[in-house]
């Protein structure tokens, strides 16, 4: 049946607690691909991988303690959503100070916008996370429902950017696991879209595609390497369009051009698939 905007928008915002330990971060990280482009035991992957002197990549947020899925995002009253036709379409974050390896917060959650898209609505899914200390994080995750526009509702507007003419000032070749998206899942995407191959076909894919927010982390590693000098608490936040999709197994090709101002585009896209688009819409700003 069609969404009921109004009655979803109208909802009271949800809280729930969230909690994560050292082992969560470090099984995150592994599961966008920390530790398998050097050896493992390399000091630059072992800042992710190993609890001394941990870091904590900003996109961990998307699944800290549960992440959107533990507030109760899809059970909304007004939404009744098919997981057969979810796909991610957007994600945006915004760091309020660096995410401590260890933690709890609250997470106040609401539907931010819905929008009809004709034969699909796009629902903004807002976010708010903050410990004994104050603001820790933002995020903006917007979900792509198929067949489920035809509500009435605003259009939205259309955030397109251009890249740039000239070639990037960075360009990283990401080779990505076959077993990437089940070692992903076990930080809380249970998504199964993302390993039942049965599953996959009913949603009109011929196997399993990795998790947008899987790639999404993989490129934020990349570009954290590449360009922040390893630091990962240098970014303050990160917006993107999950423009196709992506096979475990394929490489990840993702492309940086220097903005100024501390803001940087990328782009990533599919090497085997003659550079078919993943992420779209990138944006990084950084200090």
């Amino acid at each position: 049946m069609p969404i009921d905007a109004a009655t979803a928008l109208a909802a009271p915002p949800r809280t729930t607690d969230l909690a994560w330990e050292a082992k969560d971060v470090l099984l995150y990280h592994l599961g966008v691909g920390a530790g398998a482009q050097r050896p493992a035991t390399d000091p630059d992957e072992l800042r992710y991988t190993y609890e001394k002197d941990l870091q904590v990549l900003p996109s961990f947020v998307t699944v800290a303690g549960g992440g959107l899925a533990k507030a109760g995002a899809f059970t909304l009253p007004g939404l009744d959503i098919n997981l057969a036709q979810v796909l991610h379409g957007g994600q945006r974050i915004e760091l309020h100070r660096p995410v401590p390896a260890e933690g709890r917060a609250v997470l106040t959650s609401s539907l931010a916008a819905a929008y009809d898209k004709g034969k699909a609505a796009v629902l903004v899914m807002r976010g708010e996370a903050a410990d004994e200390a104050g603001p820790l994080w933002t995020t903006d995750t917007e979900i792509f429902v198929r067949g489920e526009g035809g509500f009435g509702g605003e259009r939205g507007e259309s955030n397109r950017i251009a890249l740039p003419e000239r070639a990037p000032e960075w360009e990283r070749e990401v080779p990505v696991r076959h077993d990437q998206a089940l070692l992903y899942r076990l930080s809380g995407d249970w998504n199964p879209l993302h390993a039942d191959p049965d599953f996959a076909k009913l949603a009109g894919f011929d196997r399993p595609i990795l998790h947008g927010l899987c790639s999404y982390g993989t490129t934020l590693k990349a570009v954290v390497d590449t360009v922040l000098g390893g630091d990962a608490s240098r970014v303050l936040s990160y917006s993107t369009r999950f423009a196709g999709i992506f096979f475990p197994g394929e490489t990840l090709r993702i492309r940086v051009w220097d903005e100024g101002g501390s803001r940087l585009l990328v782009s990533a896209t599919s090497v085997d698939r003659a550079d078919a688009p993943v992420l779209a819409d990138t944006v990084i700003t950084y200090h």
